[in-house]
């Protein structure tokens, strides 16, 4: 019986530390290799301090954002380094290369109105807003009406976020409102790249704009891949392998996300072949990771069984 409570007490130690560690990083200084492994371990900890149920899918789902969202936006607590380390170039040649010598944003923009949004427009950023709920009630959806499937549903997902941050630390990639703000898109005779969520923001919100895009922006320089379509894409996928009717409706909003992340000046057509093929990856390649994964399960397991003996 001490063993069992040393063991659970250890584990909600390394849940409370991993919930700690990104709050209290920039005033206690803490550098990226203390906080992200503190943090990445929480998910695992919870699964030996509690017993499997939905509530503890849901609580290891929410301390791995709450990992992620600490990896997302700590290259940008020292926002002079960042830009001295940001590509800002290579996606708008790309982009250039793809839209047959003018990037899709700006060709996409030339139909929206200078004064004025349209119906379209407001569509288009409350589909971009939406985003942040859409990934995680996709897997909501499967705990509940098919929980069997959830274990791979919640990896796949949550391994596109964990590996799209790996690359916005080793790759800062400037989206193409940011390069249009630093010159790097002038062409001539074109408007200037709007950032259309920012300016309906401030409208529609008036006020509570600033503050509100304050908490859920973190990282304005983490553009490639994108995550936002990535994680879609994703989302769609799960959905699809539950039913028809659900892969209708998750395809439809990744669909109308893609488009409207570019139309909006938030990402490249490149940011969002890089996550598709991120996602694709993931989709191909995870069974062959299903080895390490049972291993790693295995052990959570035996810990768990132990900590409730």
């Amino acid at each position: 019986m001490g063993t069992s409570r040393a063991i659970r007490a250890t584990a909600w130690a390394v849940v409370a530390a991993g919930v700690a560690a990104p709050l209290i990083r920039r005033r206690a200084k803490l550098p990226a290799a203390v906080v992200l492994p503190t943090a990445a371990a929480a998910p695992f900890a919870l699964c030996v301090a509690a017993r499997r149920s939905r509530a503890r899918d849901v609580g290891t789902c929410v301390l791995q954002m709450w990992a992620y969202v600490a990896a997302y936006q700590m290259p940008h607590d020292d926002p002079d380094e960042l830009e001295r380390r940001v590509h800002v170039d290579y996606p708008v040649r790309a982009d250039t290369a793809l839209g047959l010598g003018l990037p899709p944003t700006l060709r996409l923009q030339r139909l929206a109105s200078p004064d004025r949004f349209t119906l379209l427009d407001k569509v288009l950023v409350w589909a971009h807003w939406m985003w942040f709920f859409v990934p995680h009630s996709s897997l909501v959806y499967v705990l509940l009406r098919h929980r069997e499937q959830f274990p791979r549903a919640a990896t796949s997902v949550y391994a596109v976020f964990d590996l799209g941050a790996i690359v916005y630390w080793s790759v800062p990639t400037a989206p193409p409102w940011y390069a249009d703000r630093h010159g790097r898109m002038a062409l001539p005779e074109m408007p200037r790249v709007r950032r259309m969520m920012e300016e309906y923001g401030a409208e529609f919100w008036k006020d509570n704009w600033g503050p509100l895009y304050s908490f859920l922006g973190g990282n304005p320089l983490a553009a490639m891949p994108s995550l936002h379509f990535a994680t879609s894409i994703m989302a769609a996928h799960v959905l699809a392998d539950t039913g028809a009717v659900a892969g209708a409706v998750g395809w439809t909003y990744a669909v109308t996300l893609g488009f409207a992340l570019v139309y909006l000046g938030e990402h490249y057509l490149v940011d969002l072949l890089a996550g598709f093929a991120l996602t694709q990856g993931v989709r191909r390649l995870g069974p062959r990771a299903k080895p390490l994964l049972l291993g790693v399960s295995r052990g959570i397991q035996g810990l768990e069984a132990r900590a409730h003996a």
